[in-house]
């Protein structure tokens, strides 16, 4: 295969956008969808409705929820590969307004299940349902928060044209714009895609000149998205209340199976080691040469360093080596994505930023987004998505449709556990220092922003919220203000800002997210508990294995915190997360040895 065509085939589960059965399938589920109204509706309770009658309830559910998303699976897909493409956006937006409907139809099930649930719980130890056990205790947890059938429709149908509206709108906008930028003294206009390829370049002046063209073309139109982060945001303090949530960050907690004890315990940590995250900065300014660090600076390649351009082909067979030196599930899986061609990596207009992985529940597999140019980075990206197609594949052998679904602070386990595996790897090919310093640079860089920067944007969630319950109105250099003030609580006086870095807050998607809300903490809390568990495998070695694939295998059946007690290891406490402190220090010192 090409580099110019690395593209993923998604016809495993429908041959095109024209598909028959796309339509057939959806005809079943709007026929599925009518079923359950009449059979459930009005008919959920106790002792009429047995414990028998529940059982075989979920399993239709899960059995109807997994083809409902197989369809918009493929339109989601399909669209984050081309979203210039009318045929996509098309289905795309079809698929979405079925949903839609779908879910307001619905929505008496959620309620009147979650009722029945809450009202008996003996319903969880009963041993019919041990294998929704925890699926039922997060619905009792859920359960005081739902509102009646008639405000969940109403919620539904004015988000899809609300809120959700502003969630699309910063999307498109980031990905059909065009960036001037200057690269190596040549100008060129380019996708964002592309623009942000080169916020890793080795040039400076070229860094300096993509960081701003972009964010300088974001705060030309800031009111756009100032108004759909004021409105977003405010929506969300609305619904918090409705919900009878007791912050704004409650319903993520329910979602992500934690407590706000452990988060807060986490984010404290952090606070504290933010000296440690300097620490390397000042390494880095020292390695570049730099009176201060500017902050083109923070993610730019060490300079006398190996820049070395990976094909296509190198970058599978480092993946494979890697994953296969750790475990055979791991390469098997990984090769089978690749043997299939389940991975997009070709750079291309109208294609969605960023990355990602999906899984697909019914095909047992996953499919990987990413823009592939050939740095180091880039080859980092497919270890972190091809650890999610892992889990993916692990999970769905394993658990029934409504477990295995897990929280984002488990989602993260296998993809960056997968970053340390390729690291482990390169650091043992490495021959020179040079090429130490290449490898440590890209795993503290990357690891640095995924913990502390992430951090910044946690904190300046909150106080988004807390300026709304302010009375104060959320403009652009207000918004711009909080954010500075929760980046510098990490960054101190370590880095130098362009202005145009103060509409950084822009172009993340995760704060237009509508109902999903602190969706950046997760990420935090994976990448300290990856590494408080590579801490336990250096120190255990394969004995560790089957611990960490017998996490990836529950999927949601159990807890975060059951998943550390598995280790001999209590997240809920601060030690718990310096002990993942501890394996980012080593990075650090591994470097700072180097470059005295």
């Amino acid at each position: 295969m090409s580099e110019k065509d690395i593209s993923w085939d998604l016809s495993e589960m429908f041959k095109n956008t024209d598909d028959p059965h796309i339509a057939s399938k959806m005809k079943e589920l709007e026929k599925k969808s009518e079923d359950f109204v009449n059979k459930y509706k009005g008919k959920i309770n106790y002792p009429e409705f047995t414990f028998e009658d529940l059982l075989k309830l979920i399993k239709e559910q899960e059995d109807f929820q997994a083809n409902l998303s197989e369809v918009n699976q493929f339109a989601r897909l399909s669209f984050s590969g081309n979203m210039t493409d009318p045929s996509f956006r098309e289905l795309n937006n079809k698929t979405q307004e079925f949903a839609a409907e779908i879910k307001k139809q619905l929505a008496f099930l959620e309620i009147d299940v979650a009722k029945y649930v809450y009202e008996n719980q003996s319903i969880i130890q009963d041993a019919r349902f041990e294998d929704y056990r925890h699926f039922l205790e997060i619905i009792t947890r859920s359960y005081p928060h739902n509102l009646s059938e008639i405000e969940e429709q109403i919620i539904i149908e004015k988000d899809q044209y609300g809120v959700v509206g502003w969630q699309q709108l910063q999307s498109k906008w980031l990905n059909t714009r065009m960036f001037d930028v200057e690269v190596e003294g040549e100008m060129k206009q380019l996708s964002y895609g592309d623009a942000n390829g080169l916020l890793t370049h080795p040039d400076k002046a070229t860094r300096t000149s993509a960081n701003k063209a972009i964010y300088g073309l974001l705060g030309e139109d800031q009111e756009i998205f100032s108004s759909a982060m004021r409105n977003v945001c405010s929506d969300w303090v609305k619904i918090t209340k409705r919900r009878k949530y007791d912050s704004p960050m409650h319903q993520s907690l329910i979602d992500n199976d934690v407590d706000q004890e452990t988060i807060d315990n986490l984010m404290k940590v952090i606070d504290e080691h933010s000296v440690l995250y300097r620490r390397y900065l000042n390494l880095k300014t020292k390695l570049l040469n730099l009176p201060k660090l500017g902050c083109e600076d923070i993610v730019a390649p060490f300079p006398d360093v190996s820049n070395k351009k990976y094909t296509w082909e190198e970058a599978q067979e480092l993946l494979l080596e890697a994953y296969g030196e750790f475990d055979k599930d791991f390469h098997s899986v990984a090769k089978d994505m690749f043997e299939r061609n389940h991975i997009d990596a070709s750079p291309r207009f109208g294609k969605r930023n960023g990355a990602f992985c999906s899984t697909w529940y019914n095909g047992k597999t996953s499919f990987i987004l990413q823009s592939f140019s050939g740095a180091l980075s880039n080859v980092y990206t497919l270890a972190h998505e091809m650890g999610h197609a892992v889990h993916g594949y692990l999970v769905t052998r394993e658990q029934s449709y409504a477990s295995a679904s897990y929280p984002m602070v488990i989602a993260e386990v296998a993809s960056i556990f997968g970053e340390l595996l390729l690291t482990d790897l390169l650091l043992s090919k490495a021959e020179t220092n040079e090429e130490k310093k290449a490898i440590l640079g890209r795993v503290l860089d990357g690891a640095g922003m995924a913990t502390f920067q992430v951090s910044a944007r946690v904190w300046f969630e909150q106080s988004m919220y807390d300026t709304i319950e302010n009375g104060q109105l959320l403009d652009g250099k207000t918004i711009s203000k909080l954010w500075t003030t929760a980046r510098d609580r990490i960054y101190g006086d370590a880095v130098e800002w362009f202005d145009e870095m103060n509409w950084e807050w822009t172009m993340k998607p995760h704060y237009y997210i509508s109902n999903f809300r602190f969706y950046n903490y997760p990420y935090v809390f994976a990448q300290m508990f990856v590494y408080a568990l590579y801490q336990q495998y250096l120190e255990e070695g394969e004995s560790f294995i089957p611990k960490l694939k017998a996490i990836l295998k529950a999927g949601g059946s159990k807890s975060p915190k059951e998943f550390g007690e598995l280790m001999g290891l209590d997240i809920t406490q601060p030690d718990f997360w310096k002990k993942g402190m501890k394996q980012y220090e080593r990075f650090v010192d591994e470097l700072e040895k180097i470059v005295s």
